[in-house]
């Protein structure tokens, strides 16, 4: 991402999004639009900054935090974004648009989209747990800690990522992971990058990210990290509590 002097007050713009099928059917192909728009003057952008190699980073999470998926639509000539994806299930899908627009701030926008058919039952329906342990995806194994060992809202926390085997560690779109925070409800989103990363400690390479929790509340936290390149995804759910809990 280029360094930009002089940046704008911070604007949201306004993210247009259809789908076809108007009303997605899990299962099945659905092709998505997205346009972003000035809220100045109503017309669509068609000149978007370069932000870890892509033009647009999509985020799909369905509402019970069951299924994450991380795209990169194909810009189109008339400033539209497409992806073409399935939604597993049905029910609703939180929609989030990462993206740069020329002469802007950063944009992070969000919408929810409603499948057919009725809802499934929720992948938890118990409701959210504490889920902190060691996790193996397609080639490399995660560990996850975090300082504090409990998170409180409106307070930095140091989340830690210790990574097995060492060989092959790549960035993956310019950096040393990616990673996608939610709240159960789904109100709160978060898309961050590491501040410290040591893929070359032969014995535990470690990546680092520091975020601060809004609101006290149960995430779900996926990351994602390249070995020999596969990109290796995974997630873990942490407890935040309320300061003086």
């Amino acid at each position: 991402m280029k360094l930009v002097a002089n940046l704008p007050d911070p604007a949201d713009y306004i993210l247009g999004l259809r789908t076809i099928p108007a009303v997605p059917k899990p299962g099945w192909t659905t092709r998505f639009e997205f346009t972003i728009a000035d809220p100045k003057t109503g017309k669509v952008v068609r000149d978007f900054e370069i932000v870890h190699e892509k033009l647009f980073h999509l985020f799909l999470v369905r509402e019970d935090l069951g299924w994450f998926a991380h795209e990169h639509p194909e810009f189109l000539r008339d400033g539209r974004f497409a992806w073409h994806g399935v939604l597993p299930r049905a029910g609703g899908y939180r929609v989030v648009a990462d993206c740069y627009p020329h002469g802007a701030t950063p944009q992070f926008l969000l919408k929810t989209v409603y499948t057919a058919g009725a809802f499934d039952e929720p992948a938890n329906p118990v409701g959210f747990a504490a889920d902190r342990g060691p996790r193996q995806a397609a080639n490399l194994g995660v560990e996850f800690t975090t300082e504090p060992e409990y998170p409180v809202a409106g307070q930095e926390t140091l989340l830690f990522f210790r990574l097995r085997p060492a060989d092959g560690l790549e960035r993956y779109l310019a950096a040393w992971g990616h990673m996608l925070i939610a709240s159960d409800d789904l109100v709160d989103v978060i898309h961050d990058h590491p501040l410290y990363a040591y893929p070359e400690a032969a014995d535990r390479p470690q990546v680092q990210f520091n975020v601060i929790f809004p609101r006290a509340a149960y995430y779900r936290i996926w990351v994602q990290f390249q070995r020999k390149g596969v990109v290796n995804t995974v997630n873990f759910t942490v407890p935040v509590r309320r300061l003086g809990e």
